[in-house]
């Protein structure tokens, strides 16, 4: 079966203990005050498209569009079992909400060029918005299937998967092509050594460039990567014909109202004795003021 599965990748800045400080005036997320992790879920949407190449041999393109640095999710994937990379990049891309987003993804999309199934990850970790999958799929006009657990069936016109819902799951299918947005319940893979040995040198034209003491070298160092597969592609707004007024900033309609931090106190603490007694006196307590009861 010769079949292409595109999954769409993000690098987050790791929000678990993100403060006030690490948001700008204009209510995005300063990303340089963090560390940059890949997002969970996106990590669960590249393991089920290597679930898909184990059973039925389809190869894997990994995407993602951010700044110079977001290669680093890409080499990622490239030890996980990735076939190729494309890095969107582009100044022209930035401050874009999902909107912004979903419309860039989609050019990438249709420049990669006959895509029988796209991936994507339920949520971003630093927006929660889980719309930018579905986006993607109503510009592309295909079908799709969210919160995708596991893929039953993989045809080639068609697949069968099923999707969480609340109390249970669903079986639904839908012909190809067709975009999934996948959910935690596999397990991820780790990294494979030999991946790691085989692509660690692997860059984008752009991580050459910067490294290089001239044109010609970086020129020259590119060619040389890429005939041994690599070279990172690295994609602009032009390349993929995307248009200025609906990317970044200016094709995001979406703005930020205001900001509020919000401290979590501990309230007031009460020590019960580990024993009977004072387990008791604690219930009765709790009847007392209708905690319980």
């Amino acid at each position: 079966m010769s079949q292409t599965v595109l999954v769409f990748v993000k690098q987050v800045p790791d929000t678990q203990n993100i403060t006030g400080d690490a948001m700008t005036p204009a209510g995005t997320v300063n990303r340089a005050a963090l560390p940059a992790i890949f997002n969970p879920e996106d990590l669960n949407a590249l393991e089920l498209a290597l679930q898909l190449k184990d059973r039925y041999g389809v190869k894997v393109v990994v995407g993602t569009m951010g700044p110079p640095a977001a290669a680093e999710v890409l080499r990622s994937s490239l030890f996980r079992g990735a076939d190729e990379c494309i890095l969107l990049t582009d100044r022209a891309f930035a401050g874009a909400d999902t909107l912004a987003t979903s419309y860039a993804l989609s050019c990438c999309a249709k420049k990669v060029g006959k895509v029988d199934l796209i991936l994507c990850g339920r949520q971003a970790i630093d927006g929660d918005t889980a719309q930018v999958g579905p986006q993607i799929a109503e510009k592309l006009h295909i079908p799709q299937i969210a919160y995708v657990e596991e893929v039953i069936n993989l045809d080639s016109d068609k697949i069968r998967a099923r999707r969480a819902i609340e109390g249970g799951y669903e079986i639904l299918e839908a012909p190809l092509p067709c975009l999934l947005t996948v959910i935690e319940g596999n397990d991820p893979r780790p990294m494979a050594a030999l991946k790691i040995m085989k692509y660690k040198k692997a860059k984008t034209p752009g991580e050459v460039a910067k490294n290089a003491a001239s044109p010609e070298e970086a020129e020259k160092i590119c060619a040389e990567l890429k005939a041994k597969g690599l070279l990172i592609a690295e994609w602009s707004a032009d390349y993929v014909d995307a248009a200025k007024d609906r990317i970044g900033l200016a094709g995001s309609p979406t703005k930020v109202k205001n900001i509020q931090n919000v401290i979590l106190t501990a309230s007031e603490a009460k020590s019960v004795e580990p024993t009977d007694e004072g387990i008791n006196n604690l219930m009765h307590e709790l009847i007392a003021d209708h905690t319980l009861g």
